[in-house]
Order: C-alpha cells, then sequence, then structure tokens
C-alpha cells in the first residue's frame, strides 16, 4: 500500500483518561507515523471528536447544532496532533470542509493530493462539512476521493465482533469478514452510511486496536492482529 487514510478514534487519543489529550499516545501514534512516512507510505488523517464530544451527547441541543460541535472538536483534534507530528519532525496541513480563518487549508482533492506528493502528512477534519453524518463517514469519503489504497480504522477496541465486548464478555472477534457481512449483520465497526460507501466504491479496512503496542506499523507490515474487512 502506498497511500492510506488512518481513522483515529477520538477516545483512543485521550488514552486512559478518557477524555482530552493524552500527550503519550499521541506521540506514540506520531512516531509509527513517520516510520511510514520515512518508507515512502503516504498518510492521511481523520480523528473523531469523541474524546470532547459526540453528536448525541446532549438531548436538549438541537441535532445539527450538536454535530456542529463535533465537527469543531475534530478540528481542535487535528490541529493538536498534527502539531505533535510536527514535533516528532513531519510536515503536516490541516484540511476542513468550511473556513476556519487561517487555523486550516479549504479541502480540494488536488490541493490534498498535492500535500500528499510533497511528503505532507494531512489531516482532515470537520467531517463532511454537514450533520447527521459521522467522522465515519467522511474518513470513508476522504478515502475515496484521494484514491487510498485502504483505510486503517485504529480504535479503542482490536477489531469487530459479533457483539458488544464492552457488553458481552463472550464475543468473538472476526479475523477478516466482508463488508457485505457487516452491514447485513448490523455490526457497528462504522455506521451503515460509511459501510455502504465502502461497498459501492470497494474501500477495504482494517480494524485494529490503537492502544496495541506499534499497532500502526505493524498493520503495514503485515503482522496484523485485528479484523481484515474485505470488500
Amino acid at each position: 500500500m502506498k497511500r492510506v487514510l488512518l481513522k483515529l478514534s477520538g477516545e483512543a487519543l485521550a488514552g486512559e483518561k478518557k477524555t482530552g489529550f493524552d500527550e503519550a499516545t499521541c506521540i506514540g501514534v506520531a512516531k509509527q507515523v513517520k516510520q511510514l512516512v520515512d518508507e515512502g507510505i503516504q498518510v492521511a488523517i481523520v480523528t473523531g471528536g469523541g474524546n470532547f464530544w459526540r453528536g448525541r451527547t446532549s438531548k436538549t441541543i438541537d441535532r445539527t447544532k450538536a454535530d456542529q460541535i463535533g465537527m469543531l472538536a475534530t478540528v481542535m483534534n487535528c490541529i493538536y496532533v498534527s502539531d505533535i507530528f510536527r514535533h516528532v519532525g513531519m510536515k503536516t496541513e490541516v484540511f476542513t470542509p468550511f473556513v476556519c480563518g487561517a487555523f486550516t487549508s479549504l479541502f480540494s482533492k488536488d490541493a490534498a493530493t498535492a500535500a500528499l506528493e510533497e511528503g505532507k502528512v494531512i489531516f482532515f477534519a470537520g467531517g463532511t462539512g454537514h450533520p447527521y453524518f459521522s467522522t465515519d463517514t467522511g474518513a470513508v469519503l476522504r478515502a475515496i476521493e484521494i484514491e487510498a489504497d485502504a483505510m486503517l480504522l485504529a480504535k479503542a477496541i482490536d477489531g469487530i465482533y459479533d457483539s458488544d465486548p464492552k457488553t458481552n464478555p463472550a464475543a468473538v472477534k472476526y479475523d477478516e469478514i466482508t463488508i457485505q457481512d457487516v452491514i447485513d449483520q448490523k455490526l457497528a465497526a462504522v455506521d451503515l452510511t460509511a459501510s455502504i460507501l465502502c461497498l459501492e466504491n470497494k474501500m477495504p479496512m482494517l480494524v485494529f486496536g490503537l492502544n496495541e503496542e506499534n499497532s500502526i506499523v505493524n498493520t503495514m507490515q503485515g503482522k496484523f492482529t485485528g479484523t481484515k474487512v474485505t470488500v
């Protein structure tokens, strides 16, 4: 794989604190990504916003406004994580689908692919720019647009299970599953819209635990212990 999109769970970025940023976790991610970049792999990144806000956190706020708060949470995450990446020696650029003053660049496919070809790690913040679409959907959309070879899904859990391992200790993890089976069984790897986008555009996914040692590098080097989602 020469070009990948890495989706980072917001909760995973928070580490044990479960909220905000865990700097050690973010530096660990940055060092792994630097190994990939040094090998000539082009990396784009999407972060979730769950370490600050989830779209349905509040029942008193209008859904559109709640989703807008979530989009801004991902902008904060991307600005923070991109600067951690710079700290460990990479060039970065943050793109958003809406204007954020001088904080970010406005997304276009041409600008994003040009940045990748310059050796930058690029961050896609702000989701799709519209409510009712998750960061998973935004990540798949961007992966398709930049013609990534695969989407790497780094989550707080280590793969896709037949039921929620948080509530069912007997849940069984899949080593490999088709995206059609993910849709048919309503498995919560990514939301339904994102799953259908993957299916229609033949975008494979590799789902794994971010907090496992060297999980990003191991995934790219074939030492994969998560769930492979085929199309």
